[in-house]
C-alpha cells in the first residue's frame, strides 16, 4: 500500500501498470532484478518509487547527459532531491554534488558509466548511504547487445563496494541471449527477470516497397496526420530529406549528434511544440524524448538491428492511440545493408594499420604512451592517412574493446564564465538591455565564485529560468565578453583517445574471438534479421518482431500490411474508423476522385481492404477511378 501512496502523491496515478508493481516489490525485497519494458512502459517509476519508500540514495547509471538533466529537473519539479554528475563539470562542482549526496538527504544521483572509473567518485561514494543501483539501457553492458558500451562493465566494480545493495537493470529491447548476459555481467545473485510483452496493439507495422522513397514518404505524410519522426542512417541525409519536405509544404527540422547543443535544443523545442510537424534524424534523436502523440515513425533507411528498429518505432503512439511504424524498402537496400558488415567490422589487417597510424599521429614510441590522452579529430586523421571514415571509426571502437586504447566520441565540455569586473563595477554598469540584466542576475543567483575563477554553467537550466533562447543567451554572453565585463568560453565537443597500454607493433595485436569473430557473426545475423523483416510477405510483422524477442506464442496483429493483405480477411479485421471516414466523405452522394481518399489516415493495403468490403456490401460503387456512395 505504501508504494501506491507514493505513486499517487508524486505522480498522481491511481495504480501501477504492467510489471511495475512486481519489479518494485522485488527491489523492495532486496533482490537483483532485470526489468524488460517497452518504450513508454514507465521504467523510471520502477526505481523512483522504491527509492522514495526506503532510506538512502539511488545511483542511476544512464548513457545520455540530456536524459540525466531532464530526469533531474522532472524529479525536482515534484519536490524530490536529485542531482547529476556529467562530463564538463568542474571538480569543485562534482565534489559539491557528491557531498550533497553524503550529507544532503538526496534521493537520486545520475551518472554516466564512465564516472565509475573516477578515483574521486569512488572515494566519495563509499560514504553514501546507498539503497539501490539502477542501470538504465542495460543492454549496453552485453557484448551481444546492439550497442555494446565497454564502460558499462565498470558497474560490476561499483557492486563490490556495496555488496548488500540490490541492482535494478532496465532495458526496452533484449533477446534471450542478452537477458542472460546482462544478469551475468552485473553479477546477479540469481536470475530474476520481469518482462512486459513487447506487443503494441495500437501500433501498425508497415513495409512499403518503393523505388522513390522521398515521394513515398511525402505520400504517407499526406495520408497520416500528426507529429512524425523520420529516421535516416547518416547526418547528410537528415538535411536532404528535411529540405525536400519543407520544399513540399511540410514543416520539418533535422537533427543529428554533430549539431551544436543550442541548435539541438531549438529544433527539439520546435518539434515538441508543434511548430515543426516532422523531425528528420539519425538515431541520435528519441531517447528520453517524452512526446506521447507521435502518430508516425518512418525508417527511410533500414536500421542495423531489429533491436534498434523496435526501440525507434516504439516512439510512435505512446499515448495508446493508433499510430504507424513504416519502413521504406528498395532493391538497393540489400547491398547497402551488406556493406554495413565490412564498415562495422573491417579486416584485422586494416585495424592493425589504423592502430599504427594513431600511434604515428601522436608520435607515440614503442613501449610508451600508457595513460596518455589526446583530443582526436576523426576527419583530420582520415584526411591525413587517406582512410575511409566509417571503417576507421569502427576500427577505433574495436581497438577500445580489445583494450589497447579508449576512443570516446564527442565528449562534451560545458560552457564556463568568469566575471572580469568586481561587484561594485558590475552594479554601476548603465544602459544594459533588460534581457542582459535578466541573464546576468540569473547567473549570479545560480553560481558562486564567479569573480575569482571560471565557473561551469548549465545553459539549459539558465534558459529555463530566464525564458531566453540558447541562441539569445549566447549573443548576450559574447557581447558582454567583447565589452570586457566577463570572459565566456562556449561549450564544445571533441573526441578523445587514451592509450590504455604501452604501444606495441600493430602486428602484435591480439584479437580475442569474443571481441571480433563472435561479434562479427552476431552482427551479420542481426543484419539478416532486418532484411528478413523488410522482405517477408507471409508473416505478420508484429509476430515477427515478438518472436525475435522470444515471444513464441504471439498472435497475428490483424493490422500490419501483411495481415491486411491476407486472403479471407473478415469484417472484424477491417478498421472501422477509416470505413466510417470513407462513408462520411461520400455522404453527399456525388462522384469523388479516388485521390480524395488520401485524406483518410490508412495504408494502401488497409484502404484496399476497406473498399473491397464496402463494395461487397454494395455500400459504394467504384468506376473509372471515381467513387460514390450507393
Amino acid at each position: 500500500m505504501l508504494y501506491r501512496d507514493i505513486l499517487s502523491k508524486y505522480w498522481g496515478y491511481g495504480d501501477f501498470r504492467g510489471v511495475q508493481r512486481e519489479i518494485i516489490e522485488s527491489i523492495g525485497a532486496g533482490r537483483d532484478t532485470l526489468g524488460l519494458m517497452p518504450t513508454g512502459g514507465g521504467k523510471s517509476i520502477t526505481f523512483q518509487v522504491p527509492t522514495l519508500a526506503g532510506e538512502g540514495l539511488c545511483i542511476v547509471v544512464t548513457p545520455l547527459i540530456a536524459l540525466m538533466k531532464d530526469q533531474v529537473a522532472n524529479l525536482r519539479s515534484r519536490g524530490i532531491k536529485a542531482t547529476a554528475i556529467y562530463s564538463g563539470m568542474r571538480t569543485s562542482d562534482v565534489i559539491t554534488a557528491l557531498e550533497n549526496c553524503i550529507f544532503g538527504d538526496y534521493k537520486f544521483l545520475y551518472i554516466s558509466p564512465e564516472r565509475i572509473a573516477s578515483e574521486l567518485f569512488i572515494k566519495k561514494i563509499q560514504r553514501v548511504k546507498l539503497q539501490l543501483i539502477t542501470v538504465d539501457e542495460a543492454h549496453y553492458i552485453s557484448q551481444w547487445g546492439h550497442d555494446f558500451r565497454p564502460a558499462y562493465r565498470q558497474i560490476a566494480e561499483l557492486r563490490k563496494l556495496f555488496p548488500g545493495v540490490p541492482v535494478l537493470a532496465l532495458t526496452a529491447t533484449a533477446t534471450k541471449e542478452v537477458v542472460k548476459d546482462i544478469q551475468q555481467q552485473l553479477n546477479f545473485g540469481e536470475e530474476n527477470c520481469y518482462s512486459m510483452s513487447f506487443e503494441r496493439k495500437n501500433l501498425v507495422y508497415v513495409v512499403r516497397a518503393t523505388e522513390n522513397k522521398q515521394q513515398e514518404l511525402l505520400h504517407i505524410l499526406r495520408r497520416v496526420d500528426g507529429s512524425a519522426i523520420i529516421y535516416t542512417l547518416n547526418r547528410k541525409r537528415t538535411k536532404e530529406v528535411c529540405e525536400f519536405l519543407v520544399a513540399n509544404g511540410i514543416t520539418a527540422e533535422f537533427y543529428h549528434a554533430g549539431l551544436d547543443p543550442a541548435i539541438k535544443d531549438e529544433k527539439e523545442l520546435a518539434w515538441k511544440s508543434g511548430r515543426a510537424r516532422v523531425m528528420v534524424s539519425t538515431n541520435a534523436f528519441g531517447m528520453g524524448i517524452d512526446k506521447p502523440d507521435v502518430r508516425l515513425v518512418v525508417h527511410i533507411d533500414l536500421p542495423s538491428s531489429v533491436e534498434a528498429y523496435f526501440q525507434e518505432a516504439g516512439r510512435a503512439g505512446r499515448d495508446g492511440n493508433r499510430a504507424y511504424a513504416v519502413t521504406l524498402f528498395s532493391r538497393p537496400d540489400k547491398a547497402v545493408v551488406a556493406k554495413r558488415l565490412s564498415d562495422n567490422y573491417p579486416s584485422q589487417n586494416f585495424i592493425r594499420e589504423i592502430y599504427n597510424e594513431v600511434c604515428y599521429y601522436y608520435s607515440i614510441a614503442l613501449g610508451d604512451g600508457l595513460d596518455c590522452t589526446f583530443e582526436f579529430s576523426l576527419v583530420d586523421f582520415c584526411k591525413k592517412y587517406h582512410r575511409p571514415t566509417l571503417q576507421t571509426d569502427s576500427a577505433l571502437r574495436i581497438l577500445t574493446r580489445m583494450g589497447y586504447l579508449e576512443y570516446v566520441e564527442d565528449m562534451e565540455y560545458a560552457s564556463c564564465v568568469r566575471f572580469l569586473v568586481d561587484k561594485d563595477s558590475l552594479y554601476r554598469l548603465k544602459g544594459l538591455p533588460a534581457d542582459y540584466e535578466l541573464l546576468v542576475n540569473a547567473v549570479l543567483r545560480s553560481y558562486s565564485g564567479l569573480f575569482t575563477d571560471y565557473v561551469y554553467i548549465d545553459e539549459r537550466y539558465l534558459s529555463r529560468v530566464t525564458g531566453l533562447s540558447r541562441h539569445r543567451m549566447y549573443e548576450i554572453l559574447v557581447s558582454l565578453t567583447n565589452r570586457g565585463v566577463i570572459m565566456y568560453v562556449p561549450s564544445k565537443k571533441c573526441s578523445v583517445v587514451t592509450f590504455t597500454r604501452h604501444r606495441v607493433l600493430g602486428s602484435e595485436l591480439r584479437f580475442p574471438r569474443e571481441v571480433y569473430d563472435e561479434r562479427r557473426e552476431k552482427f551479420a545475423k542481426s543484419l539478416n534479421a532486418v532484411i528478413n523483416y523488410a522482405t517477408s510477405t507471409d508473416k505478420c510483422r508484429s509476430k515477427l518482431l515478438l518472436e525475435y524477442f522470444g515471444e513464441k506464442n504471439a498472435e497475428p496483429c490483424g493490422n500490419c500490411d501483411v495481415c491486411s493483405s491476407a486472403k479471407g480477411r473478415n469484417m472484424t479485421q477491417v478498421p472501422k474508423g477509416p470505413e466510417e471516414m470513407v462513408m462520411r466523405l461520400l455522404a453527399d452522394g456525388e462522384l469523388h476522385a479516388m485521390e480524395e481518399l488520401d485524406t483518410v489516415p490508412l495504408s494502401r493495403t488497409d484502404m484496399a481492404a476497406v473498399l473491397r468490403h464496402l463494395c461487397d456490401e454494395e455500400k459504394i460503387t467504384i468506376k473509372d477511378n471515381k467513387i460514390r456512395i450507393n
